[in-house]
């Protein structure tokens, strides 16, 4: 083995560490847990659908602890988008703009963005609808908006936290690892896509078809774009609408 074929089989080594550590801190535990709790869920006597599990559930039952614990999660969960851009920043190579995490192009990627949600989001609905009817899916409990004055300000700003950590690692983060690591677009899409369908199974079977579908689309709009604040806007823009809009149109909803 020549000198340069050792290098390269070093980095390559050091280059799944990191892969493997960043997502063992972040999406890839997420990932764990979940499908653990659809585990849990399958294995109780009462069917998918007659169970329930919250977004955003309280962290305190005082109003004022839960909003500083929910701050906290914040602040921690953006280090970790701050460490993956960290990882990606390169002598002379500025890593936000080489992914696209700015605001150089803002009334472009609102389009983007826009665009996305309508794709997304809708089909979205319609699957958890779908879902529920065939008893696959379980119950989403949005959070209640009364607790505070400040509720739905830390809402969005979870969703804000949502697009940021999901996008950048997924595709910011992931499509330059894994293609320095030799693997294909499509192969990269498709098995972000399975990721982020995973960390979402605790909802059931119904979001975990959406969100790979969603990763898909996701990813090849990156791959197509390179910028990844398109997907993070209409990501933010997504969640805003389940932790905000869903609350309040939950109780006209049949």
């Amino acid at each position: 083995m020549t000198s340069a074929t050792a290098s390269a089989t070093v980095d390559r080594r050091r280059l799944w560490w990191e892969i493997g550590i960043v997502l063992a801190l972040s999406l890839g535990q997420s990932a764990l847990y979940s499908v653990l709790s659809l585990l849990r869920a399958l294995l109780r006597t009462e069917a998918l659908s007659d169970q329930s599990t919250a977004l955003n559930p309280a962290q305190a039952e005082e109003a004022v602890w839960d909003a500083v614990y929910r701050v906290l999660d914040v602040f921690f969960d953006l280090c970790l988008v701050a460490l993956v851009v960290y990882l990606l920043w390169e002598p002379g190579r500025n890593a936000l703009r080489r992914i696209g995490l700015d605001f150089r192009r803002l009334p472009r990627d609102l389009g983007g963005a826009g665009l996305l949600l309508v794709v997304i989001g809708v089909p979205g609905l319609a699957l958890y609808a779908a879902g529920r009817l065939l008893g696959v899916t379980v119950e989403v409990e949005a959070s209640s908006l009364d607790a505070a004055w400040w509720t739905v300000p830390l809402l969005v700003l979870s969703a804000i936290r949502a697009g940021l950590l999901e996008e950048v690692i997924l595709n910011g983060y992931l499509f330059d690892r894994l293609a320095r690591a030799g693997w294909g677009a499509w192969a990269i899409i498709l098995s972000t896509a399975a990721l982020r369908a995973t960390y979402h199974a605790y909802q059931g079977f119904g979001p975990l078809i959406g969100n790979f579908a969603m990763g898909i689309v996701f990813g090849w709009c990156y791959r197509r774009w390179g910028r990844v604040m398109p997907l993070v806007l209409a990501h933010a823009f997504i969640d805003v609408i389940a932790f905000v809009g869903y609350p309040l149109a939950a109780p006209y909803l049949p």
